[in-house]
């Protein structure tokens, strides 16, 4: 069998019983982009030469993975401690030894969700390890490269797991982004915005885009049907798909006050 090459710009695995496209579908749709110098692909092997996870406490119940050194998008996956199963919010491209050990001291995983398309990354081959179904909404099926066995794909606004766990579906970014919404990290409760809902780097302002790195902004349409799912959750602390994106006690302020100004913004 051949390898499942894996985009070096996004991290997405491609399967491996199938001839990878001329350039990654993930990377050449107008949210994302394929380097200057063009597209280039790895493996699992390779990619595992050099690296490693690192892993922080957030807050209690809460970690962060991340690939050192950076690879791909250079996000983090948020891993949730719960009395009714662990979650994987989001994923890095390399299941290393560190991560899959921690993880498995930890209780094992009970389910892998997303925000969006972007962290699909190596969702397979970390379901295969813990042996745990992968959640994604399925107005981003068209983007699911690689539909291994444990992907499952559900509808609705929102997809309730245990311990007052749920994926929260609110569109925006992908037709098919979520957060992940956890009562029980923070007194008024936390969500995980992965690229959903996107921090700024003062900490000042949330953003929610068609295209972050773009540029290019939510018609008015698409904003208004964000807004209408997202405006009634609690919570006052956010965690990003980035290291440091972390509003911890006023992030429904934060969001308040954003929204806001998207609202004034485009006439509403």
């Amino acid at each position: 069998m051949n390898k499942a090459l894996i985009c070096t710009t996004c991290g997405t695995q491609y399967p491996p019983d199938k001839q990878v496209p001329e350039l990654c579908i993930i990377c050449n749709d107008d949210r994302q982009y394929v380097t200057e110098d063009g597209q280039h692909w790895t493996d699992m092997e390779e990619l595992e030469r050099g690296r490693s996870t690192k892993i922080e406490v957030l807050c209690d119940n809460l970690y962060s993975l991340k690939t050192e050194p950076d690879f791909a998008l250079a996000n983090r996956a948020l891993f949730v401690k719960s009395p009714g199963g662990n979650v994987l919010w989001d994923c890095i491209t390399l299941p290393d030894k560190n991560a899959i050990d921690f993880i498995n001291a930890n209780g094992g995983l009970k389910a892998i969700a997303f925000s969006h398309p972007h962290y699909y990354s190596a969702m397979n081959e970390w379901a295969a390890i813990f042996n745990c179904p992968v959640y994604i909404h399925h107005n981003d099926s068209q983007w699911t490269m690689y539909k291994g066995k444990h992907i499952t794909l559900w509808n609705g606004n929102d997809f309730k797991l245990w311990d007052g766990i749920r994926i929260v579906h609110a569109g925006g970014h992908f037709p098919g982004s979520c957060v992940l919404h956890v009562p029980s990290l923070s007194a008024k409760g936390t969500v995980l915005s992965g690229d959903t809902l996107y921090i700024a780097r003062s900490k000042r302002h949330i953003a929610v885009m068609f295209s972050y790195p773009n540029q290019i902004l939510l018609p008015r349409n698409e904003f208004v049907a964000f807004y209408e799912k997202c405006k009634g959750l609690e919570f006052d602390t956010m965690y990003g798909a980035f290291v440091n994106q972390d509003l911890v006690g006023n992030a429904k302020q934060i969001f308040n006050t954003s929204m806001h100004r998207y609202i004034n913004s485009y006439g509403m």
